[in-house]
């Protein structure tokens, strides 16, 4: 004789916030703002509001009240007006800014495009919540290195001071397309893009 169903253990999944659990006032602004193009965040100073139990994790998971926002029309609305003042992020509409946490960067590219080769290549890379940003002088490539492994650490700057980190195997394409240049009498190993060349790591460090 099988075992009942009724029996067996269920394991239920935290569900998504609903609707109404979520800042109301902010989905209507970011779809306001959304019809004419991207918000102007960086024109509006309302008040600070306080700190929203948002968070941002270092995959590009948006989280509310610890639990993980599935929609991703909803995350690409709250992207549109994100804001990065110093270190802190913060959501932003005409009448209100509220503080939220992000782990890393904001975004995350997940892949790109090549166009051209040598130094006129153009790299364009897409993000998690469908922005699109060509590399180049006014959106330059950095690495951070790990100060114990020296494991890279690659961003792009997609807006105003909120980057992507670029995931693993976008830079393992970007290494590919490597080729070795000297900076300041320094030989290094990097990408062009839009005639700006980007080091990627210290050629010595290559060995």
């Amino acid at each position: 004789m099988t075992k009942a169903k009724s029996d067996e253990k269920i394991v239920r999944t935290p569900s998504e916030p609903s609707a109404s659990e979520l800042p109301n006032t902010l989905i209507a602004a970011a779809r306001e703002a959304g019809k004419k193009g991207p918000a102007p965040v960086h024109l509006w100073n309302p008040p600070f509001c306080g700190d929203l139990d948002m968070r941002i994790a270092r995959d590009g998971t948006w989280f509310y009240l610890g639990t993980p926002i599935g929609r991703h029309a909803l995350v690409q609305l709250f992207s549109s007006i994100l804001r990065r003042d110093g270190d802190d992020y913060f959501l932003v509409t005409p009448v209100e800014k509220v503080g939220i946490t992000v782990d890393d960067a904001p975004f995350v590219a997940i892949d790109f495009a090549v166009e051209g080769e040598g130094e006129a290549q153009s790299i364009t890379f897409t993000t998690h919540v469908g922005d699109t940003v060509t590399a180049g002088p006014e959106a330059p490539i950095r690495i951070d290195f790990d100060p114990d492994t020296q494991e890279p650490t690659p961003y792009v700057l997609v807006r105003a001071n909120l980057e992507a980190l670029i995931d693993r195997k976008s830079f393992y394409r970007l290494v590919d397309l490597g080729t070795s240049q000297d900076v300041d009498g320094k030989e290094f190993f990097g990408i062009w893009s839009q005639g700006t060349f980007f080091p990627l790591i210290d050629q010595k460090k290559l060995g």
